[in-house]
């Protein structure tokens, strides 16, 4: 009887859970090539485009519930480390709301994956900046053009670490203010001081929003500084804004044409995003919930300036979900038989227990990989615990739920940032 394997073992508890990770991902591999190729095409883009202050055009995804869509991001991700991308993979959720940029850019850093390190990622990325490179001296011109329209919290702190670096606690500081922590007005204002820099740097006030989406645009200057390719954010479920409020949804799908790219003046150079969303979210909400009508209308009804603008960027983002969603491929009877036997292989090697090598069950053309995958496992583990026991599983089918719910409805961060 052979050894179990752990990194074995890990993909059959990742699988049997339906929450996918590195090991699943290394042992199955991904059966979705023209999205694969659309995303390294998007890649090249993304990393020619970075260097020209122009944003790369997001993918959207969309697969029915258990097809393989957070599958997918992760089979993406091992790519975009891969090209020397910065990579975070964000679950829209109750903490992380799609329409909110400060919850949004926290988990993006939180989540973020460097090539070929560990640890905190701002903190990985800024230690590998070289103030003699061209592409931060491109950056600390940048920063400090007024065009750029950062708070000047930006240029202090890059003038701050490439003049105090050496201080391990001012850098900290500093790098924890990238990664969305506050740094208030007095405490940059006495570091200066200390530069010889009083009167050089204002430093203005600003809501937490607008600093957020501020970040989100020097972030990524700041990884291709480093010399990374740019930043990808895999962003997953974003169905969930279906149950927000009318205001939040609307925002939400703002959000959407502005990581897509699809926004003009809203451009997040060195970004360049997957968003993956249920494909009946078209149906059940732009259509049947009539929010493609309803939205932008009851706004435009409004009639101020900023509901006005939001009607607009609103009714781009629903566009985008109606005609630029690219289906995952519905696996096959050559597919599903290629993963049956991928999988017995690795539950073999997790278990030192050897499946059956037929093909156990034949489920409806409707059924996701989802499961096929968790039911096979299932059966495998009831056979393999007691060989001699009648196995006898049923299938319930999983539906999205798009009601709408209070308590995903919460309120946006708009606190000020820093002291006066």
């Amino acid at each position: 009887m052979m050894s179990p394997n752990i990194e074995c073992r890990r993909a059959i508890e990742a699988l049997r859970s339906g929450v996918p990770n590195r090991d699943a991902v290394r042992s199955l591999g991904c059966e979705q090539p023209t999205i694969e190729q659309r995303f390294r095409d998007q890649l090249k883009t993304a990393k020619e485009e970075a260097t020209e202050d122009i944003q790369s055009p997001g993918l959207l995804v969309g697969g029915v519930f258990g097809a393989g869509k957070s599958h997918l991001l992760e089979y993406l991700q091992h790519i975009a480390i891969e090209e020397n991308f910065v990579c975070s993979k964000i679950v829209i959720g109750k903490e992380t709301p799609l329409h909110d940029p400060v919850k949004l850019y926290r988990s993006a850093v939180e989540t973020a994956m460097v090539p070929n390190k560990r640890g905190s990622a701002l903190t990985a990325i800024a230690i590998k900046l070289d103030p003699a490179n061209d592409a931060y001296l491109k950056l600390d011109t940048w920063v400090h053009d007024p065009k750029s329209k950062l708070n000047s919290r930006f240029a202090a702190t890059l003038f701050l670490y490439s003049r105090m670096g050496n201080n391990m606690e001012l850098r900290d500081r500093i790098i924890s203010f990238w990664s969305g922590d506050p740094l208030g007005t007095g405490e940059i204002r006495k570091y200066l001081r200390e530069c010889g820099e009083r009167s050089t740097y204002k430093i203005e006030k600003v809501n937490l929003r607008d600093l957020a989406i501020q970040r989100f645009q020097f972030a990524p200057r700041l990884m291709v500084a480093a010399g990374y390719s740019g930043w990808v954010l895999l962003i997953d479920e974003i169905e969930l804004i279906g149950r927000y409020s009318f205001l939040q949804r609307a925002k939400s799908y703002a959000e959407l044409a502005r990581w897509m790219g699809k926004l003009e003046g809203a451009n997040f150079p060195g970004i360049t995003a997957v968003f993956a969303i249920t494909t009946d979210f078209q149906t059940k909400i732009l259509d049947e919930k009539e929010d493609i009508e309803r939205v932008p209308g009851k706004l435009r009804a409004r009639g101020s300036e900023s509901d006005l603008l939001l009607a607009s960027q609103a009714e781009r983002g629903m566009r985008i979900i109606q005609r630029e969603m690219v289906s995952l491929k519905v696996p096959d009877d050559t597919i599903i038989e290629q993963t049956y036997n991928k999988i017995r292989f690795v539950y073999a090697q997790a278990y030192g227990w050897e499946p059956p090598t037929a093909l156990l069950i034949n489920l409806p053309g409707s059924a996701s990989m989802r499961q096929y995958v968790k039911r096979w496992i299932t059966e495998w583990d009831l056979k393999r615990l007691d060989p001699k026991g009648h196995v006898e599983i049923e299938i319930t089918e999983m539906k999205q739920d798009y009601t709408e719910n209070p308590d995903l409805q919460v309120s946006s961060e708009e606190e000020r940032e820093g002291g006066s």
